[in-house]
C-alpha cells in the first residue's frame, strides 16, 4: 500500500497546519491504519521528519495545558492526537508573516475519531480535557530544549479563546505567562 492510499491531509484554519483523517483499512479482526507518512506529508508540501515523541497523561476534566511554543532558532513543529479520551485543541498564529498571524483556531480530537492535527513551527499550541483520563501524543519535529520553550498565556483577551470547560486545572507556569505583547513575541 502505498502511503497516498492511507491517510488523509486537509489544509486547517491556520495556515500551514493539517487536520489529519485515518483511512481505517477494516476486518474481522478490527482496523489497520497509518498515523503518519513522511513522504505523504512531503507530497503535501510540508517537509518534516518527527524526532521525538511524547505522551500527557491528563487525570481530571478540565485540565489545560499549553499554550506552549519554541522560540527560534528552534522550528519545532507538532502532531498531536488524542489516545484515549476528548481534548479541545487550540492553535495560535505567532508568525508576523503569515495571513493567518495572531488567529486561534480550535478542533476536538478524541481516541474515538482517531483524528490528529499538525502544528508547524511559530503556531502555539495547547488543549483542554474535556473527559476525566484522557491521553494525548505528541511527535515533534525538534528536540525540546528548555532554554527555547516559551508561552503564552491560554486565557489572555488579546485571543479570546473559549474554553469549553469553567473549572480549569492548570500548571502554575502556564498560568503565568505574561499578557501578550506582538513586539516581544517575534517568531519569523
Amino acid at each position: 500500500m502505498a502511503c497516498g492510499d492511507i491517510l488523509q491531509l486537509r489544509p486547517f484554519e491556520i495556515a500551514g497546519a493539517l487536520l489529519i483523517e485515518l483511512q481505517r483499512h477494516e476486518d474481522e479482526r478490527g482496523f489497520f491504519a497509518r498515523a503518519f507518512c513522511e513522504r505523504e506529508f512531503a507530497d503535501a508540501g510540508v517537509g518534516v521528519r518527527m524526532v521525538q515523541t511524547n505522551i500527557s497523561w491528563n487525570r481530571r476534566r478540565g485540565t489545560v495545558r499549553g499554550m506552549h511554543f519554541q522560540k527560534a532558532p528552534s522550528e519545532e513543529s507538532k502532531l498531536v492526537r488524542c489516545i484515549r479520551g476528548r481534548i479541545l485543541d487550540v492553535l495560535i498564529d505567532l508568525r508576523p508573516k503569515s495571513s493567518t498571524y495572531l488567529r486561534h483556531s480550535a478542533v476536538e480530537l478524541d481516541a474515538e475519531s482517531r483524528r490528529a492535527v499538525f502544528i508547524p513551527h511559530g503556531v502555539a499550541h495547547g488543549f483542554q480535557t474535556l473527559v476525566d483520563d484522557t491521553e494525548v501524543l505528541y511527535q515533534m519535529s525538534d528536540y525540546f530544549n528548555p532554554e527555547l520553550s516559551a508561552g503564552v498565556r491560554w486565557n489572555d483577551s488579546y485571543f479570546g479563546i473559549r474554553w469549553p470547560v469553567n473549572e480549569v486545572i492548570i500548571h502554575p507556569r502556564d498560568n503565568s505567562y505574561p499578557d501578550f505583547d506582538p513586539e516581544t513575541v517575534v517568531l519569523d
